[in-house]
């Protein structure tokens, strides 16, 4: 469409990344529940923080990590996220413009200090993310600009949105926009624990036709249909969303519609160094061919070769042009 300033923007949590090998016995001292994503207060923040080993902090927050990668495809892409007015937003804020990706929500003044996501990976290349919301949960509907949202040609919101009360509501008011302005809604279900705890309202989002596409893994899918069978859950995925795309680890990624079910299989890798961002960056690829009309087998191996880059290092974003990577491949950009 010639009126689409953007091909994806994307709501989200803005998060700092704060990452750290570690072993299985830091979780168990903590409390910590391998490979899942809990809220945490400042004071539990400080002492996770004080308890870790050198780390790496790099700008994070899922939907933040998959508009990054989209732009590093070489799509326009646009992000919305609350940062406060602090050292840590200001880095934040430069980390995603300086990856070019349109960013314009006022930092807050006042309040709590940029949100921070203290992520513990071991040996096996799981993650553990502890979050400290900060700043991010006082995204508010304020801070979705209609205009910007209407020239989006997919708003992509993340289920972690869902916790915030504030950001609840943007994420309603900026679906609405979108589908107003005849776009497309797309919603990552982000956490099975996630999922345990809104599952009722991601169903309703989905039924309801609130959200048009939605991302899950396997997990997330049991969790949302509580059910260990996968052929139930993705058949009654097909007949919840216009559109669904699950992903499989190293079985690669489902794509269901109403009408078709399409399989694309997943890039292999040398290591497995650090599983945060797969899903994000999985989405960011299959995005970015979604928005360039591409078969949805070929953008799910978009989707798999982003990821297969970023599990392979440590921390959520790409560290090369994944334009280049997929040109390298073969694959249409």
């Amino acid at each position: 469409m010639a009126d689409v300033k953007y091909d994806v923007l994307g709501i989200g949590n803005a998060l700092f990344d704060v990452l750290v090998r570690t072993d299985e016995a830091f979780l168990a001292r903590h409390g910590m529940t391998k490979g899942g994503m809990s809220l945490i207060d400042e004071a539990r923040a400080a002492a996770i923080y004080k308890d870790m080993g050198p780390a790496t902090e790099v700008s994070g927050g899922s939907a933040a990590n998959t508009i990054v990668g989209i732009g590093s495809l070489g799509a326009h892409a646009a992000y919305v996220g609350k940062v406060k007015d602090d050292q840590i937003g200001k880095l934040y804020v430069h980390d995603i413009r300086a990856a070019g990706v349109a960013f314009n929500t006022p930092a807050a003044k006042h309040g709590p200090a940029t949100g921070c996501s203290y992520i513990l990976v071991t040996g096996d290349g799981e993650r553990t993310m502890n979050t400290y919301l900060g700043a991010a949960q006082d995204l508010s509907p304020a801070d979705i600009d209609p205009a910007e949202i209407a020239s989006a040609g997919i708003v992509y919101l993340e289920g972690y949105l869902w916790d915030p009360k504030n950001a609840k509501d943007a994420f309603v008011k900026a679906a609405k926009i979108a589908h107003d302005a005849k776009r497309k809604v797309a919603l990552t279900l982000s956490d099975s624990f996630c999922v345990d705890r809104y599952r009722d309202e991601f169903l309703s989002l989905m039924r309801d036709g609130t959200v048009d596409i939605v991302f899950a893994n396997e997990s997330e899918l049991h969790s949302l249909y509580m059910t260990s069978d996968f052929d139930t859950a993705l058949k009654q995925l097909r007949n919840d969303v216009n559109l669904g795309v699950v992903t499989r680890s190293e079985k690669g990624c489902v794509v269901v519609s109403p009408g078709d079910a399409v399989a694309a299989p997943a890039f292999p890798v040398r290591q497995v160094v650090d599983t945060t961002g797969a899903g994000d960056l999985f989405a960011a690829g299959f995005l970015f061919g979604l928005a360039r009309n591409l078969a949805y087998k070929q953008c799910g191996e978009l989707g798999a070769l982003a990821a297969a880059e970023v599990i392979q290092h440590i921390g959520a974003r790409p560290q090369v042009s994944l334009k280049e990577l997929a040109q390298q491949r073969g694959l249409t950009v």
